[in-house]
């Protein structure tokens, strides 16, 4: 129902029409009575085929908008099926490319168990961390028992390849943390490693964690010329070794700060450094990522400040041409510490 606009009526014409009532419509004729109620009157609907007229050029608006929405609704499938075809060929090419890259290095820079071949590849090197660390991840949730036994065994092989390298502490870093609760099976099972690679004669083996005391191999005896074979330490963090540390970090300091035992002026980086230090670890020099991307899955994250990070795209699982391929990223990089 379309809605009449209200319109005052004048004293004048009102005091009119009532007298005219009052005498039973006797003072004033028919034209007068539609003149004087006319400016009152809505105005008169369009004949027909005006009506007619305005529909049918709103059914033609409608139809030109229609088009015009259709044309650039198939513009932006066309542009949309451009970009997205062009990406596909770009990754498909880029995964084409490092998985040929890897197959190379994994052929040509093959350990076969051996430390003098990874001797012999990083002898060239111009230096070499002193502190690895890498981020390892547990398949499948560690469901069956698979998963934790492909990551030991991942975690036995990177202790080896940094024992024969001469990287004397490596840090692992597992999200879920499942490796903690395996502590001697894990020094078992590196053990066991590195007494495949080195023989009799293999190296000292220290492995703990944060808070957990360590389990600690004796040391092999020499070779009989006077050389003793280096030691390796292992430690293994997880994601409550990262932020939550320095959460509980902050609380102990600020209570100790209310209770008079510390003054806030005391309270430096020099000394957060210090305490997260011995009690998680140190700054490791090299984070080797053995995933196709950058993720640190809730590394500690002030241990990192400084550490070179190092990836190779597209790569999926542990492998030594990853491995050597960091510390050769390594010894090129210049560490320039902010300047």
């Amino acid at each position: 129902m379309p809605i009449i606009p209200a319109v005052t009526v004048t004293s004048r014409d009102l005091d009119a029409y009532r007298r005219d009532e009052k005498f039973g419509h006797q003072l004033m004729t028919p034209e007068e009575r539609i003149r004087l109620l006319k400016p009152y009157l809505p105005s008169p609907p369009p004949p027909r085929s005006s009506q007619r007229a305005q529909a049918q050029a709103q059914l033609e608006k409608k139809q030109r908008l229609g088009v015009r929405r259709a044309l650039k609704s198939l513009l932006h499938r066309f542009v949309y099926f451009i970009i997205h075809a062009f990406f596909s060929v770009y990754l498909r090419f880029r995964q084409a490319y490092h998985a040929v890259t890897n197959l190379i290095y994994s052929i040509y820079y093959y350990h076969h168990r051996t430390p003098e071949l990874i001797q012999r590849d990083v002898k060239g090197l111009s230096r070499l961390p002193r502190h690895l660390s890498v981020i390892l991840h547990l398949e499948d949730n560690g469901r069956g028992g698979a998963g934790l036994e492909r990551l030991v065994n991942e975690a036995a092989d990177i202790a080896a390849w940094c024992a024969s390298a001469g990287i004397p502490e490596l840090s692992i870093y597992e999200k879920t943390g499942i490796l903690k609760g395996y502590i001697p099976e894990t020094h078992r099972a590196v053990s066991h490693k590195l007494a495949a690679y080195f023989g009799r004669d293999f190296p000292a083996l220290s492995l703990k964690a944060p808070h957990i005391p360590a389990v600690v191999s004796v040391r092999a005896p020499g070779r009989g010329d006077g050389t003793e074979p280096k030691s390796l330490s292992v430690l293994l963090l997880s994601a409550e070794d990262g932020r939550d540390s320095i959460v509980d970090l902050t609380k102990t300091l600020a209570e100790m700060s209310q209770r008079s035992k510390i003054r806030s002026a005391d309270i430096t980086i020099e000394l957060v450094n210090a305490e997260l230090s011995e009690s998680v670890m140190g700054e490791p020099d090299l984070l080797i990522l053995f995933g196709p991307h950058v993720e640190l899955d809730g590394y500690p994250p002030w241990q990192v400040r400084l550490t070179e990070i190092y990836h190779v795209p597209d790569n999926q699982g542990v492998g030594y041409q990853v491995f050597y391929r960091g510390l050769r990223n390594f010894a090129k990089a210049q560490m320039r510490l902010g300047r």
